[in-house]
């Protein structure tokens, strides 16, 4: 069982808002989940990005994937730079 950090889309049609979650990657993007580590509303400006830091943390160190769009959002909240630097 693989495991993504990844989005899963909400909001009315042309109003997207996502939440990031912990799912399998062989379940839909919008299906069932492991665990719900915040939200992101790309339509704010600028746009609002809520993680549940250290548990994101514990995710990637336990060996979870994040998606690409995902690293870009945790490379702006400088959560990726603390999961790379050296313990």
């Amino acid at each position: 069982m693989s495991v993504k950090i990844r989005l899963a889309r909400g909001g009315a049609k042309k109003k997207p808002f996502y939440q990031v979650v912990v799912a399998d990657e062989r379940f839909p993007r919008d299906g069932r989940f492991i665990e719900r580590l915040g939200q992101y509303d790309p339509k704010q400006d600028p746009p609002m990005v809520s993680l549940k830091e250290d548990r994101t943390l514990e995710w990637l160190n336990n060996g979870a994937e994040p998606t690409d769009t995902v690293r870009q959002i945790l490379r702006a909240q400088g959560i990726w730079a603390k999961f790379k630097q050296p313990a």
